[in-house]
């Protein structure tokens, strides 16, 4: 009988867990959903209140590694002409470890600039997930990694020459 009672006690526990993993991720994915919607919307407020204060944001040019206030100074004028960024969702995986308050996440996304993938750091704020840490890639056919290094080549050059003076 104790046997039974452990076991049934596991199954439930499992199962409750679960329970909130899939609740928790439900919540992740809303929140991500309502932050590309929010930049589709340019609705600048609501994209920013949806980030943690000490957030990051990563862009597609090797330039574009910016603190919360310096994204925020880049894309305002986007934001203010009514015409920020829209991404839509094609595939998202969310990894929750259990009664965690930081998850991580990759997605691919139709964008103005074709598929891109962002991947990023979620944190449990208060009762809300906000993104932390977003990193967006202009995702390169293999077969087409040669032309694209061609074409960047005198910029990466001049780049590395900057980034080893400092």
């Amino acid at each position: 009988m104790k046997n039974l009672l452990a076991f049934l006690f596991i199954i439930c526990s499992t199962a409750a867990l679960a329970q909130q993993r899939d609740k928790a991720e439900m919540a992740i994915n809303s929140q991500l959903e309502k932050w590309h919607k929010a930049a589709a919307d340019a609705d600048f407020d609501a994209y920013y209140d949806l980030m943690t204060e000490d957030a990051v944001f990563i862009g597609t040019d090797a330039d574009e590694n910016w603190q919360l206030d310096q994204f925020k100074a880049y894309a305002k004028p986007y934001f203010d002409k009514g015409k920020a960024w829209s991404f839509t969702t094609l595939e998202r995986t969310i990894y929750h470890p259990k009664k965690s308050k930081i998850t991580w996440f990759d997605e691919l996304l139709d964008t103005q600039m074709g598929i891109c993938r962002g991947s990023g750091v979620m944190r449990l704020d208060g009762k809300e997930w906000k993104v932390q840490h977003y990193v967006l890639s202009i995702a390169v056919p293999n077969e087409n990694v040669s032309e694209v290094t061609q074409i960047k080549k005198e910029h990466d050059s001049l780049l590395m020459v900057k980034l080893r003076a400092n």
